[in-house]
């Protein structure tokens, strides 16, 4: 008898036939899909009203005026918080809650937990939104949101990590899990931050956005703190097999990582050349951990997904390497304003938003009860105005805000509806895939 046979009659206090042990299975496996899919489509809300749709707002006015001081911090601030927080942080959840009591073989846990960590995500966001582009009662709902985001997600780390694998004969976890790891320490570091600083905010700002001496170091934080370490961890476990990659250098990896932490640390000391060095160094070491752009051992794995998906994923990290630079450029300019928003940009659009349209249209139809993707030609297009997108937006705010080119302000607006079509057809590709059956392969759409 199976050990998932095993613990499921454990369970029960009965034996049961092995009938009764696949419906139960099944059930657990259904259950856990729909409320990985709750937790997408939530992300991809976050993603396409007050994240996307804010930041092409924010970026007409901006070039309409041809200054970044037209629009309130508040209102940039908040477009960020909701793509990071409202979009990647909800898949991450979503994922974590699905896939990680899975991988471990784990025994099966409180479904309240699940959905009590969602609605106090979900609520914790969204009044975030509200207080800080509308300023409405600010004072106290902002740090209400960073409170009810902490609990979120300490109820995830609770539920996630109280168990342990009674079952396996591995006596040590694998090497990319370290690296989540140190990913959902920066996330929870985040948090922590997010929380001190509007209780700070609320009691002694005269706005709900966070000052901007600190919030450089709050951004770094969040993006290669937090961000970056979660999807090499991901990288490290679905890449070698996707792309045919020969193993990953454990080792090297966790260097990378290290190297990464210390960066961060130097951002809070105020050392801040050093710590984009930093940046550039443990971004070259991850991708040659990773094998990326050494020669693969095996063909990739293109089912269900468009055959240009290993060359999004090489360039994802290409743009990690160049937001990296930008951000030496920076921090040996002075005024460099545009240069830092364009390193940002790279980041973010270039290298994480590339990273989880990939990725996700890869693992997210499967974790959600085997389908198949609805179609990989909107794949592709999505990836491909994304890419374009970020090529402009990277470009443009260099050139305009650097005072380069006058003309490059007339490129962001094109940026922003460009990104915006490619957000919009990836959530719609995803939609598509989780409302429709699972076809043949005779009938499935390209």
């Amino acid at each position: 008898m199976s050990a998932l046979a095993t613990r499921i009659e454990r369970e029960a206090g009965r034996p049961l036939t092995p009938i009764e042990i696949f419906n139960i299975s099944a059930s657990r496996e259904t259950t856990l899909s729909r409320l990985l899919t709750l937790y997408i489509c939530t992300g991809l809300a976050f993603m396409l009203l007050p994240g996307t749709f804010l930041g092409v707002w924010n970026l007409i006015a901006i070039s309409s005026l041809q200054s970044t001081q037209t629009v309130s911090s508040a209102w940039i601030q908040a477009h960020g918080h909701a793509q990071i927080f409202g979009w990647i942080g909800t898949f991450i959840l979503g994922i974590g809650f699905y896939s990680i009591p899975k991988l471990r073989r784990l025994n099966s846990f409180a479904l309240s937990a699940v959905y009590t960590a969602w609605g106090l995500w979900t609520t914790g966001v969204t009044t975030r939104w509200i207080c800080t582009v509308y300023n409405w009662h600010w004072r106290t709902l902002l740090p209400l949101s960073a409170a009810l985001e902490l609990t979120a997600f300490l109820i995830f780390f609770h539920t996630v990590s109280g168990h342990r694998p009674k079952d396996s004969g591995k006596k040590t976890l694998e090497p990319w899990v370290f690296v989540v790891i140190a990913g959902t320490t920066g996330l929870l570091a985040t948090l922590l931050v997010n929380l001190g600083v509007s209780i700070w905010s609320a009691l002694r700002a005269a706005s709900p956005d966070v000052p901007v001496s600190f919030d450089q170091k709050y951004l770094a934080l969040q993006t290669w703190g937090f961000l970056v370490p979660f999807v090499w961890g991901f990288s490290a476990k679905w890449l070698p097999v996707f792309l045919g990659l020969r193993p990953t250098r454990a080792r090297t990896l966790l260097a990378a990582v290290g190297l990464n932490s210390a960066a961060i640390i130097a951002v809070f000391l105020g050392w801040t050349r050093l710590a984009v060095i930093g940046f550039v160094v443990c971004t070259v070491v991850a991708s040659a951990a990773l094998r990326l752009f050494a020669c693969a051992e095996k063909p990739a794995k293109l089912t269900g997904v468009h055959s240009s998906f290993p060359l999004f994923i090489r360039l994802a990290y290409i743009w990690a390497f160049v937001a990296a630079l930008l951000g030496v450029w920076a921090a040996f300019t002075s005024n460099a304003h545009g240069i830092w928003g364009a390193s940002r940009h790279a980041l973010t659009v270039g290298f994480l938003s590339t990273m989880v349209f990939a990725i996700g249209q890869r693992v997210l139809p499967a974790f959600s009860g085997m389908k198949v993707l609805f179609s990989t030609k909107l794949m592709l297009a999505a990836l491909a105005l994304l890419t374009l997108g970020c090529a402009l937006r990277v470009s443009s705010e260099v050139l305009a805000y650097q005072e380069l080119v006058h003309s490059a302000w007339s490129w962001l607006p094109v940026s922003a509806i460009t990104e915006m079509t490619a957000v919009t057809l990836f959530a719609i590709n995803l939609i598509l895939t989780f409302t429709s059956q699972r076809p043949s392969n005779s009938e499935r759409p390209s």
